[in-house]
């Protein structure tokens, strides 16, 4: 019986990692490791550079979510240089990133996570991608989906001069206002994002709610930790990915933090393991307890669960509504499954479509007082916003010239990486039994990490020294040897 399975590459996420999962004799797992062999050096090649070229820099870091990076980076040129941005500016800012959170939403929701639902979590390999899906929902779904993407995009690329990488966020302001033609033609866009969005909802009523095996799917303990929460909120503790402050809640729901960019220093530590790239974040006020659940344990999760369970709700009519009858229908807040991510992720998609129509509807929005200058000294800041894969942190540090003396990043998958080695392992231990091991048995373990919508380019890097560690160990799992070339 083999003794080991390695899914290599592991599949519909954005970067490169890999599952081992090592069985004991009875065929049963041991232990189950998310790896990630990537490294990306961003925060190191980008001292020594001009400041404000950041939000032109890190969009590269990642094709999928540019668009977040740039708008973290822009709010921590903000606090850099110690400058407020206009209010026209504002709601530039947050219409390019409504715009992009519904369209990255729907790229995880139907071509990553979709096939594993609409076309079943066991069905042939061939058959768990995009192409499924629409042979299931049909040409004309799928064509609506094109069009909300597409429209969406057209927003990000008018205003932000590129989609995949935006050229838009100065520290201040931004580089371009919006005309009232445009702000016409947006508004059907944005009408179109709600109409889409409830029928999105609607569709995943169909598909997974109304069929129980996707439901004692979901709820199944094999998917479910108790954990931390955190996510961005408003003035009110409700959802928020532009601006705000911090809020983390406990694994039964109640507040334990809240915190402005500027302090998640004196919230968040980082905790490094040999065997990967990625960090593991944890509370700082409760401590690195290992890769485990519960109030005792440091560990939290960030993304669309987690985003509505640290929230006490959403700020547009609809999405509230849609919260309201998500949490009524899984037993309350908060909720543990990490399957329900999925949901929270199109109920977010509606609250960014609605929000868009809001901002859109704002008189000032084609105002001409688009930037303030910055006229302070730079030396230190933090810009936080909600990346559609959870909390993203930009910190710099410059000289009084605003050349770059340090640079942080926690991403989104950072702060999940802990919770995504957890999930991964408890999901093998649950789904492979006495050596029984199926294509399909793997791809409900893949699962387990697809529900957080990972991002392993944004999230490797390390701290200290990068050698090459090679351990050969025993049938016990002892090292036997162990060989390091620096």
């Amino acid at each position: 019986m083999a003794q080991r399975i390695t899914i290599d590459p592991i599949t519909r996420l954005e970067g490169h990692g890999k599952i081992d999962i090592f069985l004991d004799e009875a065929g049963d797992v041991k232990r189950a490791f998310f790896q990630v062999p990537e490294l990306r050096g961003f925060e190191k090649f980008c001292e020594g550079r001009p400041a404000e070229e950041m939000p032109r820099i890190t969009p590269r870091i990642c094709g999928v979510c540019p668009t977040a990076h740039h708008m973290a980076s822009t709010k921590a040129l903000d606090d850099l240089w110690k400058v407020e941005p206009t209010r026209t500016a504002k709601l530039l800012r947050e219409l390019v990133y409504s715009a992009f959170m519904v369209e990255d939403h729907y790229i995880h929701f139907f071509y990553l996570a979709g096939p594993d639902f609409v076309v079943g979590p066991q069905a042939p390999a061939a058959e768990r991608n995009i192409l499924g899906v629409i042979a299931q929902v049909g040409l004309e779904i799928a064509g609506q989906v094109i069009r909300a993407r597409k429209e969406c995009r057209e927003i990000i690329q008018t205003l932000g001069g590129k989609v995949i990488h935006p050229v838009f966020g100065l520290p201040g302001g931004v580089s371009r206002g919006m005309s009232e033609e445009e702000r016409e033609k947006f508004i059907e866009t944005a009408n179109f994002a709600v109409e889409f969005a409830q029928f999105a909802l609607q569709l995943f009523d169909d598909v997974v709610l109304k069929n129980q095996e996707y439901v004692d799917v979901v709820l199944s303990d094999t998917y479910s930790h108790h954990t931390y929460y955190m996510g961005l909120v408003d003035d009110e503790d409700r959802v928020n990915f532009y601006d705000g402050h911090v809020r983390v809640v406990d694994p039964v729901g109640k507040e334990v933090a809240k915190f402005a960019p500027g302090e998640y220093v004196d919230y968040i530590r980082e905790h490094v393991e040999p065997w990967t790239y990625i960090t593991f974040p944890y509370l700082k006020q409760v401590g690195w307890k290992g890769f485990v659940d519960g109030a005792d344990s440091g560990v939290y999760r960030v993304a669309p669960l987690a985003r509505l369970n640290a929230a006490t709700g959403m700020a547009t009519p609809l999405a509230q509504a849609a919260y309201e009858r998500m949490y009524e229908t899984l037993g309350g807040k908060p909720v543990h499954a990490t399957l329900a991510t999925h949901w929270a992720r199109l109920i977010e998609a509606l609250y960014s479509a609605e929000r868009m129509r809001e901002l859109l509807e704002d008189p000032e929005i084609t105002g001409d007082d688009i930037r303030n200058v910055p006229t302070e000294t730079p030396e230190e800041g933090v810009g936080i916003v909600e990346a559609p894969r959870g909390t993203l942190i930009h910190h710099y540090q410059s000289d009084e010239k605003g050349i770059l003396t340090g640079v942080s990043l926690i991403v989104a998958t950072n702060h999940n990486a802990a919770p995504i080695a957890m999930s991964v392992e408890k999901a093998a231990k649950g789904l492979i039994k006495g050596g029984q091991v199926s294509d399909g048995l793997l791809n409900m373990v893949e699962m387990a990490f697809r529900a957080y919508d990972p991002c392993l380019a944004c999230a490797t890097h390390a701290l200290g020294e990068t050698p090459l560690i090679v351990e050969v160990r025993g049938a016990d799992g002892e090292v036997v040897e162990r060989i390091v070339r620096d």
